[in-house]
């Protein structure tokens, strides 16, 4: 383990909560914040840190500051806002973000924080939030290699992997890239089961058998039962993976990569939350294909 610092941790939710958990119960010092104050009050009685009232005073004795919130927006107010992060972060003081963003506001952030001599790691997250409990995040990186160095002991909390991936964005960008495999590999998944239920075979049989072969994926072990329970309530919500797939086809747009598919499933995830079902997790894309088949 590395040796104990004091840190900040600005974001609880789903992934956030334990994540600052991990980094507590790892020895170090740690001070969090959360637009609910309840939430975080919780966190300090559960985990025994403390937690502050702004993102600037959570910051304040940090000599690292993690952020994991909702979005470039998100990101720009807790650490550029009035209370923000910049305005108490210590000299030399590094931050690392594991928000899923924009690779464009990794790089805004980066440089302002830079030009007041703190060091920045865009660093997005997969593993979701059983992940997240376990410490099993996969954790992408992008910034200055010397940077990251410095903080990859202290992420190992609840990392089971880290990779520096390149200069600022290279960690969003790797993120997007994790997405867009994820959106093909799901609706792939979601139209096997439909299919197999509607050519009325034994579904747990058929999977049983094909996760052996080449079909086989994580989500395939992970989510065809409850698929065919038809519960959705497992991981990352639809109106979460519309949000980074709106990143995606943003960046696609720039760099001049086709992705068809992802447009594809990124409406077909729009038709999901017409149906109610924004924050079912990403899997219901075979609720949709059962809607239509009514």
């Amino acid at each position: 383990m590395s040796e104990s610092k004091a840190l900040a941790f600005i974001g609880l939710g789903v992934m956030g909560y334990p994540m600052a958990g991990h980094l507590q119960k790892a020895g170090h010092e740690v001070t969090v914040f959360n637009r609910n104050t309840d939430k975080a009050r919780q966190w300090a009685e559960e985990y025994g840190g403390q937690w502050a009232t702004t993102p600037a005073q959570a910051a304040a004795n940090a000599t690292m500051v993690f952020s994991c919130v909702g979005n470039d927006d998100d990101l720009r107010a807790v650490m550029l806002g009035e209370d923000g992060v910049l305005r108490g972060l210590a000299p030399a003081a590094i931050v690392v973000d594991h928000t899923t963003t924009s690779a464009e506001v990794a790089r805004e952030v980066a440089g302002l924080l830079a030009a007041h001599g703190n060091g920045f790691i865009d660093a997005p997250v997969s593993g979701g939030q059983a992940g997240a409990i376990n410490g099993q995040l996969t954790v992408m990186c992008g910034g200055r290699d010397d940077i990251y160095r410095q903080v990859t002991g202290v992420v190992a909390a609840y990392a089971g992997t880290i990779k520096w991936l390149g200069d600022t964005g290279a960690g969003q960008l790797a993120k997007m890239v994790n997405q867009i495999c994820i959106a093909g590999l799901v609706q792939g998944l979601a139209e096997g089961l439909h299919f197999a239920q509607a050519a009325d075979l034994d579904v747990a049989a058929v999977v049983e058998v094909i996760s052996q072969g080449a079909a086989q994926s994580w989500q395939m072990n992970n989510r065809h039962q409850t698929m065919i329970n038809g519960q959705y309530d497992h991981g990352f919500a639809v109106d979460w993976m519309r949000k980074d797939l709106a990143y995606v086809l943003e960046e696609a747009r720039r760099n001049g990569s086709h992705l068809p598919v992802t447009s594809l499933v990124d409406q077909f995830y729009s038709e999901v939350q017409s149906l109610g079902g924004g924050r079912w997790d990403t899997s219901s894309l075979l609720a949709r294909l059962e809607h239509f088949r009514k």
